[in-house]
């Protein structure tokens, strides 16, 4: 959630950045430090009228003393009219209050300067790219032909247990997926992130403190006897560790990791775009969280993005690393870098990880602040988090770039996670 004081002290600079998301009024921001000033004004009225009922109750009790009955009995009726005037600009500053908050609600986080200005993903900026796209000498085949020729993924006994995207992992290809979290989660903790298991239905407070409610309210599957949501990543859960919590600046940054199986309704998706895993509601995946200092929160986001780079490469795939525009950004990120892979057979580009820097945007929701050791005073961290990686697309551009006409070869690096080296 932004912060009013900031758009306030910032106001041009932050309606130059909000223009960047191309489908938000700037008007917003002028209604809301409106509302401020009017929740100020009644404050004030009110802060005046409650110091006016207190030094007229101490004056009835002079009076009262004195034996001045008759004045102090006038006086009562003037504290009575007081207290009537105070409760309607408490019941007043409450509802101005309420409606700051609801606004606030409805505002994105304000994109950095350097995020390109944009409608959607056509308008991404490619940063920079790596790997040698396959060729093949025969009829390459999609991942969703491959599966059920090596009997790895059944999506129609999904369908059948389920619904459509909630595919049955079979052999090879539910020991594969598992290789892959293994190898991810074994990456991260040698790179300094503490592994967690995190639940995986989160209540509502948790699902507005990085900012999913209510912008996501429909994407998400709602418990609702319960009022718990299932989790779409373990970003959730695992920022939510430190909602209201005052953290020490020496423990800064923070570093965790978890795998979860996220769940994602994906309303209105169709067409050949998300056949077999290219779009799931129920999918697999392992996630990064950083709570970080504000100065070093640019530097920490480099080194997450590196982190994830370093996964593609040595999985052998050829990706691309975009910077998202304005348009195409989540609702809570003040900066995103896309990583896409290349799916030989199907000849597109598929997305297996955003890699995104909140600033104080989630922070604010959660509460979750730390020290100044200078000053002394508690001040909001910066959150960070990435998929490193989202795997349906991860394995489905395994299987489709190596594969041969006699099988499908395994990454290196996951033998000794699999167990075989060729399907």
């Amino acid at each position: 959630m932004l912060d009013i004081n900031y758009l306030r002290a910032n106001t041009e600079i932050a309606k130059q950045r909000l223009t960047k998301r191309n489908k938000y009024d700037i008007a917003l921001i002028d209604q809301l430090l409106q509302l401020d000033d009017e929740r100020k004004k009644t404050q004030t009225a009110l802060d005046n009228t409650l110091s006016e009922t207190n030094a007229t109750s101490k004056e009835i009790g002079k009076m009262m003393a004195q034996g001045q009955k008759d004045a102090a009995e006038a006086m009562k009726i003037k504290v009575a009219e007081l207290k009537v005037q105070s409760a309607n600009l408490e019941q007043q500053h409450a509802s101005i209050a309420e409606n700051i908050k609801n606004l606030l609600l409805t505002l994105p986080n304000l994109p950095q300067e350097i995020v390109p200005a944009g409608k959607d993903a056509e308008d991404n900026e490619v940063v920079r790219s790596g790997g040698d796209i396959p060729t093949f000498s025969f009829n390459a085949q999609p991942h969703w032909e491959l599966t059920e020729k090596y009997n790895l993924i059944n999506f129609e006994l999904g369908n059948k247990i389920t619904g459509s995207g909630f595919p049955v992992y079979i052999n090879k290809g539910a020991r594969l997926q598992r290789a892959l979290v293994a190898y991810f989660l074994d990456k991260a903790g040698e790179a300094g992130y503490i592994e967690y298991i995190p639940p995986f239905m989160v209540n509502a407070d948790s699902a507005y403190g990085t900012g999913q409610l209510p912008d996501k309210e429909g994407q998400m599957y709602h418990a609702v006897v319960d009022d718990f949501y299932l989790i779409p990543t373990a970003e959730v859960p695992v920022t939510n560790i430190y909602r209201d919590v005052i953290v020490k600046e020496d423990e800064l940054p923070i570093k965790m990791t978890a795998y979860s199986p996220c769940f994602r309704r994906e309303a209105g998706s169709y067409g050949k775009d998300v056949r077999g895993l290219n779009r799931l509601h129920q999918f697999e995946k392992v996630e990064i969280v950083e709570i970080a200092h504000p100065d070093n929160s640019v530097e920490r986001h480099e080194t997450m993005v590196n982190h994830v780079e370093n996964l593609v490469k040595e999985l052998g795939l050829p990706y691309r690393i975009l910077r998202l525009c304005g348009g195409d950004m989540g609702f809570a990120s003040a900066i995103t870098y896309d990583f896409e892979v290349f799916s030989a057979a199907q000849q597109r580009w598929l997305e297996v990880s955003s890699v995104s820097n909140f600033e104080t945007f989630q922070s604010n929701r959660l509460k979750c602040r730390f020290k100044d050791n200078t000053d002394g005073k508690n001040k909001l961290v910066h959150t960070l988090n990435g998929s490193a990686l989202a795997l349906p697309r991860i394995l489905a551009s395994i299987l489709e770039n190596n594969q041969t006409p006699d099988g499908i070869n395994i990454p290196e690096v996951l033998w000794k996670y699999t167990g075989f080296k060729t399907i």
